[in-house]
């Protein structure tokens, strides 16, 4: 299992190659609203940017509050989106604890699903795909 990790995000100049790479390759779409990362700066162009994205929580207060199941838990924390299932309630972006789940104005929502299509566009390597085990592989170990 990975999940998408910003360990070196002091690099970021805040070009957002990684955000219209989601947006484009994930979401079929070219525009920061439909994009499942989304970088912001931390109060100015010295203070540096942060990454905003789903921290594949375990277990994921999105797809607990979510009423039709197009948010499902995925194994090992994150999140599967079935968007067909979506009835843009928006009752995932308010479960979320750190506001990682955007929904434009039509109502669609865009979270990270942890493919790691966005890291390859970083010029600056901010952005890796961590290989975090199952809980079951941890108690097994332990």
């Amino acid at each position: 299992m990975k999940k998408l990790t910003a360990p070196k995000i002091d690099r970021c100049i805040g070009c957002h190659s990684c955000s219209l790479a989601c947006a484009r390759l994930v979401h079929k779409q070219l525009s920061w609203d439909t994009a499942g990362i989304r970088i912001k700066s931390s109060g100015g162009l010295t203070t540096g940017f942060t990454a905003n994205h789903c921290l594949a929580c375990d277990p994921a207060p999105c797809a607990d509050a979510c009423p039709t199941g197009a948010f499902s838990r995925r194994k090992g924390g994150g999140v599967v989106v079935k968007k067909k299932l979506c009835i843009h309630c928006g009752d995932c972006v308010a479960a979320c604890p750190i506001d990682a789940i955007f929904q434009e104005s039509s109502g669609a929502v865009y979270v990270c699903i942890h493919c790691g299509r966005c890291v390859d566009f970083c010029p600056h390597n901010c952005l890796e795909m961590e290989t975090v085990k199952s809980i079951e592989k941890m108690e097994e170990s332990a």
